[in-house]
């Protein structure tokens, strides 16, 4: 006869063995909960934000050399006032996140992001202050014809008036002005190769798709052009009543806005978008007549808001014109004596703008943007 727990020993060795590996499972599964996982590595910024970073550390050094200069005598304080003041509000406007998004449309998808230029040391003169504002807006210039939107529309404003101030302490402090910081590069050539834009008949999807065909593109593109227009009748109002002196350069403008004006409407057609019809007169501010020249600064501001849109929704030969264009619209109203802003293309509340770091100090003046000299 078999004895009962004899028999038991067999039948409980399974269900032993089922505790002791699930005790062990627990074990483990308790181990691995306490052992922290590892972080991931950060990502690696953006071009964007590599540009950002880069033209605000830019600023930052560059205003620091320009209080620097104007504590120790080294150079005139009046002449470097003024470029304090403007890199204080180019610094605060690269720290604006609102800045950084504000693009009337998404920008498409660019280029892969290239190395965003070292910050600039402090030079130790006029003329290293003067040298390193030319590089400086030089690699905004470049680097806003691959960031996106916003960022694009900033840098590209952020440099242009950095060149522009380059010249002007140039002037001021008599040394020489370096190449480039005068005027704009040279602008970009059209293309003559045909569109192949589907005809009015076919559907508006059909017609969607063409080459350039981003409607925010098309828009502003047409912006310009009419812009370019105003621009040009006006001039033909001032000549008459312009100085001699005023009359010479007055004519090379008018020429350069009638090219503009053609070469913006065969982007635009380039971009699948309809001719902007030339109008047959404009009202003029009041005063036009009487101040001419002061009209012609007024007229070449506002030709600065569609270029810094078309930097920010454009790509590619569209881009690069429209940095072009800016620029040369910038020397132009200063030429006339206006003032085309901290961040030409950008309309800037300052008083919105977010406060520097403590300790950066503060320039001479902070209230308002640097006033430009008469041409």
């Amino acid at each position: 006869m078999n004895h009962p727990l004899k028999d038991a020993q067999p039948r409980l060795r399974p269900f032993r063995f089922a505790v002791f590996a699930l005790a062990a499972l627990v074990v483990l599964s308790l181990g691995f909960a306490l052992i922290p996982a590892e972080r991931p590595a950060p990502a690696e910024p953006s071009f964007t934000e590599r540009a950002r970073a880069a033209a605000l550390s830019t600023a930052m050094d560059l205003r620091a050399s320009g209080m620097d200069l104007a504590s120790t005598g080294a150079a005139d304080s009046t002449a470097l006032a003024p470029v304090v003041t403007l890199l204080t509000i180019q610094a605060r406007a690269l720290m604006s996140p609102s800045l950084m998004s504000a693009t009337p449309e998404p920008a498409p998808a660019l280029s892969p992001a290239s190395p965003a230029p070292s910050p600039t040391a402090a030079p130790l003169s006029a003329a290293g202050l003067v040298q390193a504002l030319a590089d400086s807006g030089t690699a905004r210039i470049k680097d806003a014809q691959t960031a996106d939107g916003g960022m694009a529309r900033l840098l590209a404003g952020t440099g242009t008036a950095q060149l522009l101030a380059a010249g002007r302490l140039a002037a001021a402090t008599g040394v020489p002005v370096p190449q480039g910081a005068a005027g704009a590069e040279e602008e970009v050539a059209g293309s003559t190769t045909a569109s192949p834009c589907p005809s009015p008949s076919a559907s508006a999807a059909q017609r969607g798709s063409g080459p350039g065909a981003l409607p925010g593109t098309r828009q502003v593109l047409a912006a310009a052009v009419a812009a370019e227009q105003q621009a040009a009748y006006g001039y033909q109002a001032a000549l008459p009543r312009l100085r001699p002196t005023e009359a010479g350069p007055a004519s090379e403008f008018l020429a350069a806005h009638k090219e503009l004006a053609a070469y913006g409407g065969e982007r635009l057609r380039l971009a699948c978008g309809g001719a902007v019809p030339q109008q047959p007169g404009y009202v003029l501010d009041p005063g036009f007549l009487a101040a001419p020249a002061a009209g012609l600064g007024r007229l070449e501001v506002a030709t600065l808001a569609s270029y810094g849109d078309l930097v920010a929704v454009s790509q590619g030969q569209d881009r690069k014109w429209a940095l072009s264009a800016l620029q040369a619209a910038a020397g132009r109203a200063l030429h006339w004596g206006a003032d085309p802003g901290p961040v030409p293309g950008l309309t800037l509340d300052v008083g919105q703008l977010p406060a520097l770091p403590a300790g950066s100090g503060l320039p001479a003046t902070t209230a308002g943007t640097p006033s430009a000299p008469g041409a």
